[in-house]
């Protein structure tokens, strides 16, 4: 534990990853755009700074937790950066979730500056960060993978801690992600407005279902949010609908065709239209059952 770990990015996910860092007695130094989760995490013992050039400054693994790719920019490279102040062989971790070419553009940048930078997006919600039982999908460096190793597996389960190869591949990976979950919860979905529109209880279908090959976690998780209706987000909406515009952008390069996430991306684009970006996304539901004429 002898490198010294800032954070940038203290919202839904940040706050909780970064409190699991303190309680597995890293040295912390953490900023974030509004001030009361950096009051908390300093409460907790770490050590507030004043931008992320400040961090940087105090750093030598310098961790990024922010919503899009302008922001992991703006952070980087923008006045008060990263890049503006960091020392020589310290390594990046960026586990937002971007778009993989701007993860390579950014990797190389901070080669030229004598840094490694991985990219390191993360599966399991809210929930997951609070239970440091993330999934962590890494691109980069091998070596400065194994640097940081304890790091991740402070926030994440470490038997899924995965490199998965140079830079961009991990947010390639986690846009593969998006697409397995958003099929899922469709599926869930449209499966639960058939039973409703039979008169047949989805709560019963949902049993039977969880004990056989329909079994997903869509189908537990999300399943029971959606018989319950609460959409409390534990991954917002206006985020995944964001990552879907990573996923159709990648797909769009590679000349993959994705027909289901397409489906899903007008989904989600209802929900927004609906004003749903801030519910959680399994709301996605609430599309499928209007469109089947059922109740919310």
């Amino acid at each position: 534990m002898s490198d010294r770990i800032g954070f940038i990015g203290l919202g839904l996910m940040g706050k909780p990853m970064a409190q699991n860092l303190l309680k597995k007695g890293f040295s912390l130094t953490v900023t974030s755009r509004s001030r009361p989760p950096v009051d908390i995490l300093v409460q907790a013992g770490a050590t507030a700074a004043l931008s992320p050039a400040d961090v940087a400054r105090h750093s030598d693994v310098i961790i990024t937790m922010v919503p899009d790719s302008p922001d992991v920019r703006a952070v980087l490279e923008g006045p008060d950066g990263v890049f503006g102040a960091i020392g020589h062989g310290s390594v990046i971790v960026d586990m937002s979730t971007i778009a993989p070419a701007v993860s390579r553009d950014l990797a190389a940048k901070a080669a030229a500056r004598g840094v490694q930078m991985l990219d390191a997006p993360v599966s399991g919600g809210e929930i997951g960060a609070i239970n440091a039982s993330l999934s962590i999908m890494v691109g980069g460096d091998a070596d400065a993978l194994e640097r940081v190793r304890p790091v991740l597996n402070a926030m994440g389960n470490p038997e899924r801690v995965v490199h998965i190869g140079p830079a961009g591949s991990g947010q390639v990976c986690k846009a593969c992600n998006q697409v397995c979950i958003g099929g899922a919860l469709a599926s869930v979905s449209e499966a639960f407005a058939m039973a409703r529109k039979a008169g047949i209880d989805p709560a019963k279908v949902r049993e039977a279902l969880l004990g056989g090959f329909a079994y997903s976690r869509a189908l537990e998780v999300h399943g029971e949010r959606i018989l319950k209706g609460n959409y409390v987000p534990g991954f917002k909406t206006k985020l995944y609908h964001k990552d879907l515009g990573i996923v159709m952008q990648t797909v769009h390069e590679l000349a993959v065709s994705a027909p289901v996430a397409a489906l899903v991306q007008q989904y989600v684009s209802a929900m927004m239209a609906a004003g749903r970006g801030e519910d959680d996304y399994s709301a996605l539901a609430t599309v499928v059952f209007d469109a089947a004429g059922l109740d919310q």
